[in-house]
């Protein structure tokens, strides 16, 4: 190479060295991605206070806090109405919210869907326990309750103390479930 050749490649890198550096002078920081969590009293955040600073439609289109729950015993059951194992066990879990109200043990089913598809299938199934409309928000409250997979029927239980006693994935198995609401009551 001769010293021609070199010079101008030494020329040329050298502005695109200048380029580079002016850009990056000029170039905006990026604005801080901020996350806003509702309070918890001095209490660390948890999967079940981030549930209990949720508000959601119910089936009717009406808006509740689910901090409503809060110091009651509760089953949490997370669904679709595409799902099928959700579908199969939604006649039992019904059943069991009706017997479980005497036990102060409280029931909801937080749907990932959309409200038209959770209302008409609140109308035609008579589920009588509250159904809460979520879409995919619940589903990221399911992984929060730890849920990795996003599967469904997920199902948690939780003390009236606002610990999580126990999680379910899959079709309930209601014996199961029964003996951890019994336990849960002593």
């Amino acid at each position: 190479m001769n010293k021609k050749n070199l010079l101008v490649y030494g020329i040329i890198a050298a502005t695109f060295a200048a380029m580079g550096a002016y850009v990056g002078v000029q170039k905006k920081q990026p604005s801080p991605v901020t996350t806003s969590i509702a309070p918890t009293d001095g209490r660390p955040h948890t999967p079940v206070s981030a549930l209990f600073a949720e508000s959601m439609d119910d089936a009717k289109g009406q808006r509740q806090a689910l901090a409503q729950w809060k110091g009651k015993a509760l089953v949490v059951n997370f669904w679709a109405p595409w799902c099928a194992p959700c579908v199969e066990e939604m006649p039992e879990l019904d059943q069991l919210a009706k017997d479980s109200v005497k036990n102060n043990i409280n029931i909801i089913g937080i749907g990932i869907d959309s409200a038209a598809n959770i209302a008409q299938f609140a109308e035609k199934f008579k589920i009588s326990y509250p159904l809460y409309v979520s879409g995919l928000r619940g589903t990221e409250l399911a992984r929060e309750f730890g849920n990795a997979s996003g599967g469904l029927p997920y199902t948690v239980l939780i003390g009236p103390d606002g610990q999580v006693r126990k999680t379910y994935l899959g079709r309930l198995k209601f014996e199961e479930l029964k003996a951890d609401l019994a336990a849960l009551g002593s």
